[in-house]
């Protein structure tokens, strides 16, 4: 693990003492020059990977913008916090604006890692792998990593955007477009590039994880990527890739594209040793004090109750403290009655299957071991002095009673509830909704805090997306026994006769169903948004939130300053300019 993370603190530094380079006996240029910074093999390395690095960090944007947005996670106000001049509320209830700035975050970070990538290519097209020594096969698979890696990048403006500027050169400026080019252009970019760089690439060819393949991309990694162009071919250009989604997601499951399998327990994908997890695709590398940006913020550390470090023991590590942003979206009012909303309510969708470990609340068990995903109830912790207490609100006023409910409950106990049934983002407070752990969030004492990597493709994608394309062919069947093999790890044996799809056990899969079990499965995992809009239920009513009015909201608008920074950009339609 910490060889790759070495990789990519080695580029900081190396661009640090660049910048600190200051001896006036010299001529000083604003970059260091191609020809001048390639002398070893490992500047080389560095190089390939300096990208990978910045790719991590801005997934942060994505996570707000694919989640914020959708029907299962939620910021409402903590009484005093959160409002923000109505942001979350902005962009729960798609309202966003043209000065919203999670959507420009999202468009510079891409951009920024996509003009890293586009300098690492072109300067790796100048060398030769025999003056590094390189074989050849290890070269090309150097030079395929930031092709794969700008594929990824303009996934997620195709997604996000659909309408942007196609930048391939970092040098040479003409080569890349002045305005925006259509998504079919994007798309076929996009498709192209991860069909030539997936035979240059390395293949995962045992299993005990990904050793010193970690975070780096396979053959598997990218025929990932085009399954989840082909499976949202039809929202990004209007055509349907079922079929080339299917044969794809086939092809990893059989095994042709390298050693994977599912893992027995459904948290060993984000755990704190999960390079050694065969389900693990595609990770970014992480670990204490060298890059660990998924703990950080708008991912996972605020999604805690914010004195939760009182409970967790982890007030040390110097990540500052926890915050109460994220809750999953209320399954009640605050009269104690469940609504009836088709979406939202992820709470209610877990508890379909009563027996599913996942709700069991989250402990952390010692020995970098835990349990759980959910964080409801009173929150028990150990204080200094060896007593037993309870977490309090950020105010310290009261103890915390988590329920999955959006109101002013203060210190009302937590099996009580309210006479008024009037739930906004706008009127929570501390108690509203189950909070969630997806990376444990281990001690200070244990050496699995902060060691997860972030996985970004794993193999439940693929295996979730094949049983799609087979339920939208008909084939219920073989979609119910795909998901099944997922699944079987989420709930006891005893009880698989009632938890598993038909004929495996007595459930029922249907579209509907499917939309669920995504939002089950990759629950706060940055995708909801899209899964959403593909089964065409995105621009539906939810908890606080009206249908919207059009369709225009399943993009974003381009912020006012990248406009006004490129004459030739056009607005996306139904935004102001």
């Amino acid at each position: 693990m910490r060889k790759t993370i070495q990789y990519l603190a080695s580029s900081l530094v190396l661009a640090a003492s660049v910048v600190a380079c200051t001896n006036l006996d010299e001529t000083l240029y604003d970059q260091v020059a191609s020809q001048n910074y390639y002398n070893t093999k490992e500047d080389v390395i560095r190089s390939v990977l300096r990208p990978f690095e910045h790719g991590y960090w801005s997934i942060q944007s994505r996570q707000v913008l694919n989640e914020e947005t959708a029907d299962q996670l939620i910021t409402p106000t903590r009484e005093d916090w959160w409002d923000d001049g109505g942001r979350w509320a902005r962009l729960h209830r798609h309202k966003w604006l043209n000065t919203n700035g999670e959507a420009q975050s999202e468009y510079n970070g891409c951009y920024q890692g996509i003009m890293q990538a586009n300098l690492v290519i072109e300067d790796l097209d100048k060398l030769s792998a025999s003056q590094f020594g390189f074989s050849d096969s290890e070269f090309n698979n150097l030079k395929a990593q930031n092709r794969v890696l700008r594929a990824w990048l303009y996934l997620r403006l195709l997604d996000a955007f659909r309408n942007v500027p196609l930048a391939v050169s970092f040098y040479d400026t003409t080569k890349n477009s002045e305005g925006q080019v259509s998504p079919k252009t994007l798309f076929a970019f996009i498709e192209n590039e991860l069909k030539t760089a997936l035979p240059m690439l390395t293949k995962k060819t045992s299993m005990g994880g990904n050793q010193n393949i970690q975070g780096q991309w396979t053959q598997a990694g990218a025929a990932a990527l085009l399954v989840r162009l082909y499976l949202n071919a039809k929202v990004y250009v209007g055509e349907d890739r079922f079929t080339d989604c299917a044969n794809y997601a086939q092809k990893i499951i059989d095994g042709e594209y390298g050693s994977y399998k599912i893992a027995p327990r459904w948290d060993a994908a984000f755990d704190w040793n999960n390079e050694t997890c065969d389900e693990v695709i595609f990770a970014f590398p992480g670990s204490a004090g060298y890059s660990h940006w998924h703990y950080k913020g708008d991912l996972y550390w605020w999604s805690v109750p914010s004195k939760a470090s009182d409970w967790l023991k982890d007030s040390k590590n110097k990540e500052g403290s926890h915050n109460i942003k994220y809750s999953a979206s209320p399954s009640y009012n605050p009269k104690g009655e469940k609504y009836t909303f088709e979406l939202g309510m992820p709470i209610a969708r877990f508890k379909d299957y009563p027996s599913d470990v996942r709700l069991k609340k989250y402990t952390n068990l010692g020995n970098n071991k835990r349990e759980g995903l959910f964080v409801y109830g009173k929150i028990a912790y150990t204080d200094d002095n060896g007593n037993t207490t309870y977490l309090k609100d950020h105010n310290g006023r009261y103890t915390l009673d988590l329920r999955d409910a959006v109101g002013k409950f203060g210190a009302t106990d937590g099996d009580k509830w309210l006479a008024n049934a009037d739930s906004r983002l706008e009127n929570g407070d501390d108690n509203s909704g189950w909070m969630f752990v997806k990376y444990p969030l281990y001690s200070d004492n244990e050496t699995g805090q902060l060691e997860s990597d972030y996985c970004e493709i794993r193999l439940p994608e693929i295996i979730y997306s094949l049983a799609e394309c087979k339920l939208r062919q008909g084939d219920a069947t073989t979609a119910a026994r795909l998901l099944n093999e997922v699944r079987k790890r989420n709930y006891p044996s005893t009880s698989w006769n009632t938890a598993l799809y038909a004929p495996e056990g007595t459930a029922v899969l249907d579209m509907k169903e499917m939309l669920n079990e995504w939002g089950r499965e990759f629950f706060a995992e940055g995708r909801r948004r899209i899964d959403l809009i593909r089964f065409d239920k995105f621009l539906n009513a939810w908890w606080d939130k009206d249908a919207d009015i059009d369709n225009h909201t399943l993009i974003f608008p381009l912020h006012r300053d990248i406009l006004g920074a490129n004459k030739h950009l056009k607005q996306n339609p139904g935004y102001d300019k």
